[in-house]
């Protein structure tokens, strides 16, 4: 028994998480009758009936249609999470971009902004005063709709320590531990926590993409740097450091060039972004938004048949193929997610993937897994963090109560 529980419960902590359990049961059921919510939380109607008053009169729930919850009876009023009772923010730190999203308690995008922008080699300090602003600007797009942010999740790329709240290392930006919780460069007065950006897209695809049915799977984002977020029974799979799913550190070729991370060879010399391009001919660089970028060229080429792009995108394919198929024998996953980069060129990636995956793993599994491509490509991470903001708020409603 820890410290915490040898004394009595306060009874606002037992009401704080009754409601907790309340609105967790709506946000999953939804709509939902009050009836079924008693039957599913334990506590009686009548209970029921004023945890739900107490949300509605905090504006994070609100009734709706009648719901026909029975063969027999009259429908009863349905309950819902309401949209506008609050909202989380998502930020991105990526090699050549910042990005912010907005999601209200609905986990509808209510404000979504891309900078394109070269950190690579830039201060940290610069970096983050950078994103601190773009993260202003999202605070009040959201206060002009009404929506009161309660925290912000920062998704970053590298190894980070969650428990320091500093990045240990992140190649690609040249930056080594880097302390980037409670950094001056980060203004907003929001409780903010950080995370790998793999993981949150990860998550990002579990609660916006394929979601349950997808199983155990690992998803990969492949940008400038390959990540790799795992996810084993709907939560992420961080290893004992929280340094797993460094998929793009993998050796595919031990005479390769030289990689960032201080080895040869790695994946993402081969299939990162940056590589596909130069093998392509074609620059590394990510232009204003909404111009296509560099990627969207390289589809162009792809689409025209273009010899250097076909072989460059075979080759990452091959090359991708082989690591997961290492992959699938450790982790055993149900389902292969191909998010960023990947997205887009899955036409011409999946061919030779699944040709080296389906013999690379050998006959211990009797079979690859499905390779499914995400629709949420680049916004997956920023959408995860935001979702991660407001998952935290359903299971805990006090951060805006």
């Amino acid at each position: 028994m820890t410290k915490s529980s040898k004394g009595p419960v306060r009874h606002a902590t037992m009401r704080e998480r009754n409601l907790a359990v309340v609105l967790e049961h709506v946000a999953r059921h939804q709509p939902v009758t009050r009836a079924r919510l008693a039957e599913l939380t334990g506590f009686t109607k009548t209970t029921v009936s004023n945890l739900v008053a107490l949300l509605e009169g905090a504006g994070l729930v609100r009734d709706g249609a009648p719901v026909h919850e029975g063969e027999r009876g009259r429908p009863g009023v349905g309950v819902s999470v309401h949209g506008g009772g609050g909202a989380g923010l998502g930020l991105e730190v990526n090699v050549d971009y910042l990005a912010a999203c907005v999601l209200d308690l609905a986990k509808q995008v209510r404000y979504r902004h891309v900078v394109s922008a070269d950190n690579r080699g830039r201060e940290p300090a610069a970096v983050l005063a950078a994103l601190s602003a773009l993260a202003d600007e999202a605070v009040a797009a959201a206060a002009g709709q009404g929506l009161a942010v309660a925290g912000a999740a920062v998704a970053l790329p590298g190894m980070l320590d969650r428990e320091s709240g500093v990045v240990r290392h992140a190649p690609n930006l040249g930056w080594a531990d880097v302390p980037v919780a409670g950094a001056p460069g980060l203004a907003t007065a929001l409780p903010a926590e950080y995370d790998n950006e793999a993981n949150l897209a990860a998550l990002g695809e579990l609660w916006f993409g394929g979601g349950a049915r997808l199983g155990d799977f690992v998803h990969v984002s492949g940008e400038i740097g390959i990540g790799a977020g795992i996810v084993v029974d709907g939560r992420v799979f961080r290893g004992a450091h929280g340094f797993a799913g460094e998929l793009g550190h993998l050796v595919a070729d031990p005479s390769g060039p030289a990689c960032s991370c201080g080895g040869r060879g790695c994946l993402e010399q081969i299939a990162g972004q940056e590589a596909l391009l130069r093998a392509a001919g074609l620059p590394a660089t990510r232009p204003a938004a909404g111009s296509g970028g560099s990627v969207g060229r390289l589809v162009a080429r792809l689409d025209a048949g273009d010899e250097a792009a076909l072989a460059a995108v075979t080759e990452a394919g091959r090359a991708l193929g082989a690591a997961l198929a290492s992959v699938v024998n450790l982790l055993d996953p149900d389902t292969i997610v191909l998010g960023g980069v990947f997205s887009p060129l899955a036409t011409w990636v999946l061919p030779p993937l699944r040709a080296v995956l389906a013999t690379g793993s050998g006959s211990l599994r009797r079979g690859a897994p499905p390779i499914e491509v995400s629709g949420l490509a680049e916004g997956a991470a920023v959408l995860g963090a935001a979702g991660l903001v407001v998952e935290q708020v359903i299971a805990d409603p006090a951060l805006l109560l």
